[in-house]
């Protein structure tokens, strides 16, 4: 029974091997075809997504060679989407990219890109990925142990959960702030923000912010049109 169990076990390995073999192969092949920036820049990111899953190999080499392909990829991605001044692929590079170096514990990385994200929805207004960045940035700098900021951006983030009426985000605050008191060893439960609060009457309106951002910018609302952050143009983004 148990050689039967090895041999399925080893039989489901290869048949996954060569279905992700294949789907890398479609990938390449189109990317090659493929001439318009605006479409090659979409299958970038799907060959970043294809080699983000390096934590699944267990081979040094092979491993070490996905990374390294997952960056290339999501930066010719945002290359492609800053030359066409696509904001929204801009957003979703800069998101790979600080997924990417997040999972290799390169916090300094993924907290800049973070922050680009972050600026990025609050100059679209989209408040969902105002939101997420928002608790990315809290997730990184709940790691390197940068809890009040931590706790300023959930609380931003849970600011603009009750603007939206998301219960989903809400709660997945929450957890975060779960999460961070969990670090801080507080008991009991979470501050919570109040509702009735002067700010959670106030309608949410686009945050001022610049295209590229140099430094930690994210405010809570009160306060961000009153503080903005030093700022590159985005023409002058390559390849970095």
């Amino acid at each position: 029974m148990k050689k039967l169990f090895t041999i399925i076990t080893l039989a489901i390995v290869f048949a996954s091997q060569f279905v992700h073999a294949d789907e890398l192969d479609s990938l390449r092949k189109q990317l090659k075809k493929t001439t318009v920036d605006s479409l090659r820049a979409p299958i970038h990111i799907k060959l970043v997504t294809f080699y983000m899953r390096y934590d699944t190999v267990s081979n040094p080499l092979k491993k070490s060679m996905y990374q390294n392909e997952a960056q290339i990829n999501c930066f010719q991605a945002l290359h492609l989407y800053s030359g066409i001044n696509d904001t929204t692929g801009m957003r979703i590079s800069f998101d790979k990219l600080t997924q990417l170096f997040y999972k290799q514990k390169k916090y300094s990385q993924a907290k800049w890109y973070a922050l680009q994200s972050n600026n990025l929805s609050r100059i679209k207004n989209d408040v969902p990925n105002i939101i997420a960045s928002l608790q990315q940035l809290a997730a990184i700098k709940t790691d390197i142990k940068e809890y009040k900021l931590a706790e300023r951006d959930l609380k931003e983030a849970l600011y603009w959960s009750e603007q939206q009426k998301s219960a989903s985000a809400k709660s997945s605050v929450k957890k975060d702030y779960a999460r961070l008191n969990k670090k801080l060893g507080k008991k009991g439960n979470p501050v919570i923000a109040s509702q009735k609060s002067k700010k959670s009457k106030q309608r949410v309106k686009p945050v001022s912010a610049p295209l590229i951002a140099s430094s930690d910018s994210t405010t809570t609302p009160a306060s961000a049109e009153k503080k903005p952050v030093k700022a590159i143009s985005a023409k002058k983004l390559a390849v970095l």
